[in-house]
This record gives structure tokens, sequence and C-alpha cells, in this order.
């Protein structure tokens, strides 16, 4: 076989990682295909020179991709493509490294009403923060976010930590710790005459919404809010199956 489809003993890539990779790249070549089972462990590691544990490890790797799967007894193999499991991007259409600029348009503290409260596990009347942020690029407006946080006198706020730039900086708590997790939803909706405004689009113009409640390291929400993102700005993108060129 040829050097792609040899571990690299001088590599800093972990022999595993290659073993998986070089694994992917032969299934998206088509050398293995939907329903072929690879090669048995003892196999792989006479093939590849490497330790049965490395093989366990790469096999484990490809499993948690969904490329292949295993059945007990009977040995390892390649699933085809579904399209029910595809784990889908919400990515800005254009430029990616274009500069955005985030207008914080509001931040109050007021009482929780029952949504806020249900959506955040406190009682209604908790105080919470309310803020409201436009995220735009150069060609314009792209994203409305409206987000509650739970209030904490402990725990100030200050405007840097406000000045989001992307979805991943809501991750980003306070020191670098960061949150445990989020849950996050899509939706396709329609504008109402406030958001049409602030997006510089007509009224009833088709948007993806995204809301998303983060959660600390005790499991405990501590905000629950959502994107409103114009469609013409945003694309649903994704891959199923191995990608040939890894």
């Amino acid at each position: 076989m040829g050097s792609k489809y040899a571990i690299d003993r001088d590599s800093y890539e972990p022999a595993y990682a290659q073993l998986a990779r070089i694994l992917s790249l032969q299934i998206a070549e088509g050398l293995y295909r939907p329903g072929d089972q690879l090669p048995s462990e003892a196999q792989l590691v006479a093939q590849f020179g490497v330790s049965p544990m490395t093989v366990r490890r790469a096999i484990n790797l490809l499993l948690s991709r969904g490329i292949v799967s295993t059945a007990q007894g009977r040995g390892t193999f390649v699933r085809g493509l579904a399209i029910h499991e595809a784990t889908f991007r919400l990515q800005e259409v254009g430029d990616r490294e274009a500069e955005r600029t985030v207008r914080l348009l509001q931040a109050t503290i007021l009482p929780a009403d029952g949504r806020v409260a249900r959506k955040l596990a406190i009682s209604p009347g908790t105080r919470v923060i309310y803020l409201r942020r436009l995220v735009s690029r150069a060609e314009g407006p792209t994203m409305y976010h409206r987000e509650y946080l739970i209030y904490d006198p402990h725990r100030p706020l200050v405007e840097a930590e406000l000045q989001i730039t992307s979805l991943e900086g809501l991750f980003k708590g306070d020191s670098g710790q960061g949150l445990r997790r989020g849950d996050l939803c899509i939706e396709a909706v329609t504008l109402t005459p406030e958001e049409a405004e602030l997006l510089a689009v007509p009224p009833g113009s088709p948007a993806f919404c995204l809301e998303h409640i983060f959660y600390d390291f005790t499991n405990q929400p501590v905000a629950w809010g959502w994107f409103i993102c114009r469609a013409d700005r945003f694309r649903l993108t994704t891959c199923i199956g191995p990608d040939a060129k890894e």
C-alpha cells in the first residue's frame, strides 16, 4: 500500500488517530463499502504493525463518528449514510473572516415572568438580566439576540462579557472557566416588525431562530435566549460519511 495508508512512526499524531484516519480514507475511497466488514483486530495489528489497544482505540473513534458499527461476535462493519443522524451547522454565508460588530441595545434587571422562570428553573419574580444585542457585518445586520441571565450580585457583569461576536463566545464564562453544556434548538420563523426593522428586511421575512439554554457545572440553567438570524445570511451545512479529503 502507498504511504497514505501507512502509520508514520515519526508523526506527533497518535498511532490510533492515524489508523482511524487511514480506515476512514479507505472507506471514503470505496475500498470498504457500506455493509462490508473491516479486517479483524488481529489482521489490523499485523497489517499496520500496531498494538491491539491502538486498533481498539481507532475503531472506537470510528464508532463515535458513526462511520462503522460493531456486532458482538461478528466484527466491525461499515455503516451506510444516515441522513436522520446528520448534525447540521448554522454557517454564515460569505467571508468567514469578515469582522463582526456587536451593539448592546439593552441591559436591564427585571423580575422573571412565568416563562422565563420555567426556562431557568427559578421562582417567578427572581431577578434576571435581560439583554438585547445586534450583531452586524460590513454588509449589514445579521443576527438579533435576546437573552435572560440569572442575576448574581456576586458576579458583576462587565461590558466585555456582553460583547459576544460568535455563538462560541457564549460558552466562555468568567476567567475562561466556561459552562458545562448547552441545549440548542433551531427552527424556521418569520420576522416580527421589531425584528425586521432591526435586521433591515421587510416584516414577515424568513429567518432562523436558534434558541439556547446554557448550564453551569452544577447543571443549573444560567442563561436562556435566542438568536434571530437572517435567512439570506445563513445556511445549514453538514457532511455525512467519511471525508475523502482527510
